[in-house]
């Protein structure tokens, strides 16, 4: 059951159109086949089984208090009660697994290649990490780039009904039109023009390549009694230095040289 799924997956991520500007991005709708996207509607964690971002160290303590998240790993999956655990690991073994990581590089192959340039292959060593999120009301995402490690993140939106769209992940351009920004820090949304919001409709995906431009956030959630239901899925990368990489081949020699082809 799971191999179809996760070939549906990546035939919708790998056949969407990549938009260029401001920076590579991609929408999908229909992004799990529909009878399972309502089973996974069906087992979605109530918060009992949800921590607040910012008590698990992954951010500064007391931040973003309206975000809670459920760890797609050991730590998150051991807090769900034994039904909604099965379906969460079995879920955590193909979405965090080699097949869905192998169709993204590929999918975003010229701007890793741009990026990574001579140390793709031997320096550098990927992760992939990704999260169960609930955002209520009052949750607010100012424009920034993300962190200087992050390569690709895939916000699956998940809700039950199509009722609040304004609730997406909108995309900004610097008002300075020569600013950029490596990331880490979140800005006022007055120093931006909102260019696009990625609609929050069920069964959708906005996915996009970091870059020192690619600035999004989420405007104040102002409607009462909301529950932003989302998957996120991020890949990060590390650099190591030659003295350390010494007669090792990480994730990135290993897998990459399968999967992104030869450049002449």
């Amino acid at each position: 059951m799971y191999s179809d799924v996760e070939q549906h997956v990546i035939y919708r991520i790998a056949n969407a159109p990549v938009r260029e500007h401001p920076f590579p991005h991609l929408f999908v709708d229909a992004v799990f086949p529909e009878a399972f996207y309502a089973r996974l509607r069906s087992q979605w964690p109530d918060a009992s089984s949800l921590v607040s971002l910012g008590a698990t160290g992954r951010v500064s303590a007391g931040a973003y208090p309206e975000r809670y998240i459920l760890p797609l790993a050991a730590e998150g999956l051991e807090r769900l009660p034994p039904g909604h655990r099965e379906f969460w690991s079995e879920f955590a073994a193909w979405f965090l697994g080699q097949g869905l990581f192998n169709a993204l590089m590929l999918k975003f192959e010229r701007y890793v290649q741009a990026r990574f340039g001579e140390h793709l292959e031997d320096r550098v060593r990927f992760h992939v990490d990704g999260l169960v999120i609930k955002d209520l009301s009052n949750y607010s995402l100012g424009p920034h780039t993300d962190s200087p490690q992050k390569v690709l993140a895939l916000v699956f939106y998940c809700p039950d009904h199509a009722d609040r769209r304004h609730l997406g992940t909108s995309i900004y351009v610097p008002n300075d039109p020569a600013f950029r920004c490596k990331g880490g820090p979140h800005y006022d949304h007055a120093r931006f023009t909102r260019a696009a919001t990625m609609e929050y409709r069920p069964n959708s995906l906005f996915a996009f390549f970091k870059n020192d431009r690619s600035f999004h956030g989420v405007e104040r959630i102002t409607d009462h009694d909301v529950e932003r239901d989302l998957l996120l899925y991020d890949v990060r990368a590390q650099v190591v230095p030659a003295s350390e990489n010494a007669g090792k081949t990480g994730l990135g020699a290993r897998l990459l040289r399968r999967v992104l082809r030869p450049r002449a």
